[in-house]
């Protein structure tokens, strides 16, 4: 075959534009590349300082006292309805206090989470490892705005932010009373998902209503609803939530699958008054008696045995509540609990 010169030069520019396409893709890669890079290292950077954002928040004018009846009811909030010992605790709360020993709530419980080892803290008033040297308002800032004494947010997994200034006193007043406990808990552990999760979305949560000054206890459904959202925290597991702890299902229609290491997942039934709820058709003295039955299903999250020492009333309110709230249907396909 034969080519004149017009042919040649045919070639030639096509050979011409090849190249420099060929020169324009890689520009365009290695910009794309050093674009990444750099919006990754930029949010790696702000991640990284981060970690320990400031935040204020008001002190409560809470302030402990020494009156006997007062520390009683907050020894009854913090070991029964606010079950704060199930996390507070590596002890066997149930054997002990049945032997009429004090349970230590020195910390230390490892938490196997999505954002990586969550370890609970020390609150007894040991002055090097607890609590000791906290203020009342510092300890209270925390449980009602989940800022720490030294400016941080904290993980909002007590949601303790409208209790009434009657019962934060009465917790912290029995707080006070406790043996120090010297125990050195470890630092979280976040992994990188934890560490995203602490530096953007990890803020101080506080009172989503107005915080009354006392509650008064009674069998009501006012009462039962106090109870459920302010101190008992049912709806932490029977509503499903996101990796942030966040409500991403209708309220008590049923949580996320809980698992431990070695067993299959339980899954926090419905609590609603629908025809698919767990305790559709029971009776107030059905509910009492199954609480006062404390744990059947094995490695259950749910703090039966702790739920169990629930005054009677209690119990009544927190029924009467459950039948208000709205009917939701189950969707949940996993095991639930007994």
């Amino acid at each position: 075959m034969f080519l004149d010169r017009n042919s040649f030069v045919v070639i030639k520019i096509s050979e011409t534009g090849i190249y420099k396409k060929g020169i324009t893709m890689k520009k365009i890669l290695k910009w794309t590349v050093l674009i990444i890079l750099t919006i990754v290292g930029g949010i790696a950077i702000v991640t990284a300082t981060s970690q320990h954002k400031k935040f204020t928040a008001p002190y409560p004018a809470i302030k402990a006292t020494i009156d006997m009846a007062v520390i009683a009811r907050g020894k009854h909030l913090v070991f029964d309805i606010a079950h704060c010992a199930d996390c507070h605790s590596k002890a066997n709360v149930d054997s002990l206090m049945q032997l009429g020993q004090d349970v230590p709530l020195s910390g230390g419980k490892l938490f196997a989470l999505p954002l990586g080892n969550i370890y609970t803290k020390n609150i007894t008033p040991d002055k090097e490892t607890g609590i000791g040297k906290f203020t009342d308002a510092e300890i209270a800032r925390i449980l009602r705005y989940g800022v720490h004494r030294d400016g941080t947010a904290v993980f909002d997994f007590m949601p303790f932010h409208n209790i009434s200034d009657e019962d934060m006193t009465a917790i912290i007043s029995f707080l006070r009373t406790q043996k120090p406990v010297r125990n050195e808990v470890p630092k979280h552990e976040l992994n990188a998902i934890g560490k995203v999760v602490n530096a953007f979305m990890v803020k101080p949560v506080g009172p989503s209503e107005d915080v009354p000054q006392k509650v008064t206890a009674d069998t009501t459904a006012a009462y039962g609803r106090y109870l459920v959202h302010n101190l008992a925290n049912c709806g932490g597991c029977h509503t499903k939530r996101d990796i942030k702890g966040k409500p991403i299902g209708e309220p008590f229609a049923g949580g996320s699958p809980i698992k431990k290491d070695g067993y299959p997942a339980l899954t926090p039934p419905n609590l609603t008054p629908h025809p698919s709820s767990r305790i559709y058709g029971w009776t107030q003295d059905m509910f009492i008696k199954r609480f006062r039955m404390g744990e059947v299903t094995p490695h259950s999250e749910m703090p039966w045995n702790t739920f169990k020492r629930m005054k009677d009333d209690e119990l009544k309110a927190i029924y009467k509540y459950l039948k208000t709230v709205k009917p939701a249907k189950t969707t949940a396909v996993e095991k639930t609990e007994a």
